[in-house]
């Protein structure tokens, strides 16, 4: 009975240096082995099985793929002296674990490093260069360029000599060699966002504002003189209209009265007399009523007719 429980206890005892001694390194960490305080041997980066020194030695672990850091927004100014607000973003990785545990340590002190290490960079590259150099990598023309602001006025041209991406890339060399000490590095730095500051801001909302309301008073003045062009070209198409249609008027009224005038002259033309009658008659309708009063002499022509049939019995 006794040898069981010896047995059972022996057991449980190697069970547990067994469980004590194993650690297993999975393929996205690496693991440090230390004793005391102090490393031991090389870095654990393969995936598997491993023993140590039960109770006596220590496993750190560290991630092995990529981490992330993401800086705070910080005003800067540029070259040509404007302010802006500029957001960066890195990815980074240990690359020696035991530099790294015998430095930093653990991932929120290496955090604080590349804070003070990129920080820096960032500034002096952004400092070094224009805001158009931060902001642009080529000299491809644009394709959101305004409609009508070009027939205001040309604006400046400038060659990128350095570029947004060349920018980041500096920074990353010079944030690199101070990082190896720590075991760390830096695979990318990206500027996540670029705005300017608040008071930048609102005088270019101001421009662009003023901008926008003159291309719209060049709009308004072309579409008025375009108006006006509109209404003249009708007011001249209307009169020509209207006198050709006068003319025209005019040459049929007047063969009209040709005509007239010759059918009468063809008619009245076969007997005089009696044309002389007929057109006395009607002046006498025209112009004498039973209050018209006329003092005529006997010799008149005009009262030749009234006193040759006022003479008849």
């Amino acid at each position: 009975m006794k040898s069981k429980a010896i047995i059972l206890v022996v057991a449980v005892v190697v069970i547990l240096i067994g469980f004590a001694s194993a650690y297993i390194v999975d393929e996205t960490e690496q693991v440090v082995v230390t004793q005391f305080g102090k490393v031991v041997g090389k870095t654990k980066v393969e995936p598997g099985l491993y023993f140590k020194v039960p109770f006596i030695q220590n496993t750190t672990y560290f991630p092995k793929n990529l981490l992330e850091w993401d800086g705070d927004p910080g005003q800067i100014p540029t070259l040509d002296k404007t302010y802006i607000w500029v957001d960066t973003f890195a990815r980074w990785r240990i690359v020696d674990a035991i530099k790294f545990f015998q430095t930093v340590n653990n991932t929120t002190s290496a955090q604080g490093r590349l804070d003070d290490i990129i920080d820096p960079a960032v500034r002096n590259l952004i400092t070094e260069n224009k805001l158009i150099e931060t902001v642009r990598k080529s000299n491809r023309d644009l394709d959101t360029y305004e409609i009508g602001l070009e027939d205001i006025k040309e604006r400046p041209s400038y060659k990128i000599q350095t570029g947004r991406e060349e920018i980041t890339n500096k920074i990353l060399k010079q944030a690199q060699p101070k990082l190896q000490k720590f075991g760390i590095e830096i695979v990318d730095v990206k500027i996540k966002r670029i705005n300017y500051v608040e008071q930048v801001r609102n005088s270019v909302y101001s421009r662009m504002i003023a901008e926008r309301k003159q291309i719209a008073e060049k709009f308004r003045s072309e579409g008025k003189g375009e108006a006006r062009k509109i209404l003249g070209e009708k007011e001249r198409d209307l009169k020509k209209i209207t006198s050709e249609a006068y003319r025209k008027a005019q040459v049929i009224k007047g063969k009209a009265d040709a005509e007239s005038t010759k059918l009468y002259a063809e008619a009245f033309g076969m007997d005089a007399e009696f044309y002389s009658f007929t057109k006395t008659l009607e002046m006498y309708s025209e112009a004498l009523d039973k209050e018209s009063v006329m003092v005529l002499s006997t010799d008149s022509d005009l009262f030749k007719y009234l006193k040759r049939y006022s003479d008849k019995p």
